[in-house]
């Protein structure tokens, strides 16, 4: 069946305005900045924007091809993917650091657990020695009086 030609300019109205919407970056959700878009949208079959209205998808394509040259960017996914790039490399920036700040708290925590062992180490060697002299005096013999303390072997203040 013929289409009149007022049927094809209206058709070709549709494809033009389908044909801008996409150029501004007004894509449908799932869409793309590309041929089968723009079909969808303007209700043609691609069959037919390969055939019938190749001059129609050819200016389609010069048209965003010039767009992407300028640096303007028709497909705003593209910008996405560009910046969600940027994000990526940010964050394995941040986790190398973390990564980095991790370790270095593991070895202050070894270090100060091996510390603390030593220190316990000495306190029970302190206690044993104390136990076997079994005599032990308070430092603070409550006169105020320093001079009695340097007799007093060392041991836990009670």
């Amino acid at each position: 069946m013929r289409i009149t030609d007022e049927q094809r300019r209206q058709i070709e109205d549709r494809i033009r305005a389908a044909m801008d919407r996409l150029l501004r970056g007004e894509l449908p959700p799932g869409g793309k900045c590309d041929v089968k878009t723009l079909s969808a949208e303007s209700g043609v079959t691609r069959a037919a924007l390969y055939t019938t209205y190749l001059h129609l998808k050819e200016e389609f394509e010069r048209r965003r091809d010039e767009l992407r040259e300028a640096g303007v960017i028709a497909d705003p996914r593209e910008g996405q993917i560009a910046r969600l790039k940027e994000q990526v490399t940010g964050l394995k920036e941040r986790l190398a650091a973390r990564d980095a700040e991790v370790e270095e708290l593991k070895n202050f925590r070894t270090s100060a657990v091996s510390r603390l062992a030593v220190q316990h180490e000495e306190i029970t060697r302190l206690r044993e020695v104390v136990a076997r002299h079994g005599a032990v005096r308070s430092l603070s013999t409550g006169r105020g009086d320093a001079a009695t303390a340097a007799d007093d072997v060392p041991g836990p203040v009670r």
